[in-house]
């Protein structure tokens, strides 16, 4: 499959210059390739500039402090805190990993402001763990909120001064996120019955990002309820099905139809990693899911800038691109060494490919979106110079690099 597959790269790349600029293929058209090979040295080095660039001056709000996520979902006409801290995060989190950050006193300011507003908001009521679930998005907002705010202090780039409003901040995200795992069931899911105590399906969409925030802080020394960790990973487990599908959401052992992978591949990637790391899979399971994420990408790609959310016949939603490419890329470097190079090159030559040309990714129709895909693209492609996310005790270790 890797050979066919780099084949159809190499073909790619031959009509690439004769092909108009790519802004998102039709479903019934296939997409047009940019640069041929993945950026390295100065094209990424240039690149990461201009998306640095672009982040410090989308940075919004009174304040200056937010880059909120923007999707359909509204409460009240407007973006729902838990994507705005969830967004605010996820930016943040990457002026602060990619290199030269030390250095560079805008990224420092622009972190500060994030830094404040992400400490700040736990004191919003739209964010209390106390409400009635149902479609609910604050748990997006525990979640990247919690991992901006561990990825400062794995840094060491806790802005000064904000040491304690940190650690408050950051241990009222991890209670809310544990404190809301769904009853009975574990794990946890943004479309949940109505009821803060009624058990129902768990997301793989949410659940593994959540865990992979709890295993952080228990590396970090913080206290985390061993017991909504276990309960969380088998959940996941359940989600995932015996040729290694992952459902979109279950309650009891999956049976996800193979017919159905195309969609499924986003959350393959993350879960199969996520269990990895918890002793729960294994480097050949993570592999497949990688190798299924390459041959399934396109069915991403022709939902990428468009409207609606869950279309068929794979219920795709465009805010699966980027945070399935940010994902496939970590499951890269949980590989043995070996295993790694080829399957890294053809996930950065994809994402180079549809970058546009102001400099940017996204992966949405609308404007604050282009903060998201910018940020996520930009992890993705620094993967591999980045420390490996924190295992669950006792789990074995990642290959050595």
């Amino acid at each position: 499959m890797r050979i066919a597959l780099a084949v159809f790269l190499l073909a790619a790349a031959a009509l690439a210059a004769s092909a108009p600029a790519f802004h998102g293929a039709r479903p019934d058209e296939a997409p047009s390739f940019g640069p041929p090979s993945p950026p390295g040295g100065d094209a990424l080095e240039r690149a990461t500039a201009e998306g640095i660039d672009f982040l410090l001056s989308s940075q919004e709000g009174a304040d200056k402090a937010e880059w909120p996520y923007e999707g359909v979902y509204r409460v009240g006409g407007g973006i729902p805190v838990g994507y705005r801290v969830g967004g605010t995060g996820i930016v943040a989190e990457c002026l602060v990993r990619l290199p030269g950050y030390a250095a560079d006193a805008r990224r420092r300011d622009a972190v500060r402001r994030a830094c404040a507003f992400v400490c700040g908001a736990v004191r919003e009521p739209l964010l209390d763990p106390d409400y009635d679930a149902g479609y609910d998005v604050r748990g997006w907002g525990y979640c990247y909120g919690a991992r901006f705010l561990l990825a400062l202090r794995a840094q060491k780039a806790v802005p000064e001064g904000m040491e304690r409003d940190v650690d408050g901040a950051l241990r009222w995200y991890l209670d809310a996120m544990q404190r809301t795992e769904i009853p009975s069931v574990g794990g946890w899911n943004y479309a949940r019955a109505a009821g803060i105590e009624t058990p129902c399906p768990a997301s793989p969409f949410m659940t593994a990002p959540c865990l992979q925030v709890l295993f952080e802080a228990r590396a970090q020394g913080l206290a985390v309820d061993a017991g909504v960790v276990e309960r969380a990973l088998t959940a996941l487990a359940r989600c995932r099905a015996a040729d290694g599908n992952f459902a979109y959401s279950a309650q009891g052992q999956t049976r996800e139809p193979a017919r159905s992978m195309p969609g499924a591949i986003g959350r393959m990637v993350c879960g199969e990693t996520v269990l990895l790391r918890a002793g729960r899979s294994a480097p050949a399971e993570v592999g497949a899911a990688v190798d299924d994420f390459l041959q399934h990408w396109r069915q991403l790609e022709v939902r990428r800038k468009r409207t609606g959310t869950h279309v068929g016949p794979y219920g795709v939603a465009p805010y699966y691109f980027f945070f399935g490419f940010f994902h496939a890329c970590d499951a890269v470097e949980a590989l043995p060494e070996a295993e790694r190079a080829d399957r890294r090159r053809q996930l950065q030559q994809l994402l180079w490919a549809v970058r546009d040309a102001d400099g940017t990714w996204d992966d949405r129709v609308f404007p604050r979106s282009r903060s998201f895909g910018t940020a996520m693209a930009l992890m993705s492609l620094h993967r591999p110079a980045l420390a490996a996310p924190a295992a669950w005790p006792d789990a074995p270790k990642e290959p050595a690099r």
